[in-house]
């Protein structure tokens, strides 16, 4: 979610896409991805949705799509980022601010971020995490995306995205330390995506017998704030 990253929103596009189309795919495909399986997870559909580290708005209009009974909130640090977003993709259930203007509690059933917290320094992250955890309701859910170390691939993208030169990645296991020191219950083993790059496409339907197999280019944690959880841990 770092401003530097969107002061050039003009090169974002390829500069990701320098990395990404190792896999022969754009960046939709994986936004895709990412919300179909997410929505198979959710026990219930949520009407707010936060999208957490929104830079260019893409995600939260897809997220609108698949919820269409939600309404959805970009948020990011980034001005000229969400000046873009709120032009393309602004409407009546999506809208974009700064992260410091997002001042309601409990007001979210479902926060989503994907590819932020590498981005963010580690002495920083917790309070990140906690940032989600007074946006969301009793029994909202977190789904935190990152890309996945163990997976070579995913290493080798991230050498090619300009952006991504001081990420500072995490493992899933560290996710899952992370939120739930930030008060959340996460009970559920992550989910592992990407498995198959686009020359490999016909592979793609075993994917989903996979998503234990720490090894997709992505994976998430889904975790969930309880109705009793009103303590954060320190």
């Amino acid at each position: 979610m770092s401003t530097a990253l969107f002061d050039l929103s003009d090169q974002y596009e390829q500069m990701l896409q320098r990395g990404i189309g190792l896999s022969g795919e754009d960046r939709q495909f994986f936004i895709e991805g990412r919300v179909n399986d997410l929505k198979t997870q959710l026990p219930f559909s949520p009407k707010r949705i936060l999208d957490f580290g929104c830079g260019t708005g893409e995600a939260s209009a897809y997220l609108a799509k698949v919820f269409p009974k939600a309404d959805v909130v970009g948020v990011d640090t980034a001005l000229p980022a969400l000046a873009f977003a709120e032009r393309h993709y602004g409407s009546q259930r999506v809208s974009f601010q700064a992260v410091p203007d997002l001042t309601g509690e409990g007001e979210f059933d479902l926060c989503y971020v994907n590819g932020v917290f590498h981005h963010i320094p580690p002495a920083d992250r917790l309070e990140a995490v906690r940032y989600v955890f007074r946006a969301l309701a009793p029994g909202g859910n977190f789904a935190l995306f990152e890309n996945n170390p163990w997976n070579p691939g995913t290493r080798m993208v991230m050498k090619r995205i300009p952006f991504d030169h001081d990420a500072i990645v995490l493992t899933a296991p560290e996710v899952r330390r992370l939120v739930r020191q930030g008060g959340f219950t996460a009970d559920r083993p992550a989910r592992f995506l990407f498995y198959f790059p686009n020359m490999l496409r016909f592979l793609r339907p075993a994917e989903t017998r996979l998503v234990h197999l720490p090894l997709g280019a992505q994976y998430y944690v889904l975790a969930r704030k309880g109705a009793a959880n009103s303590q954060v841990s320190n």
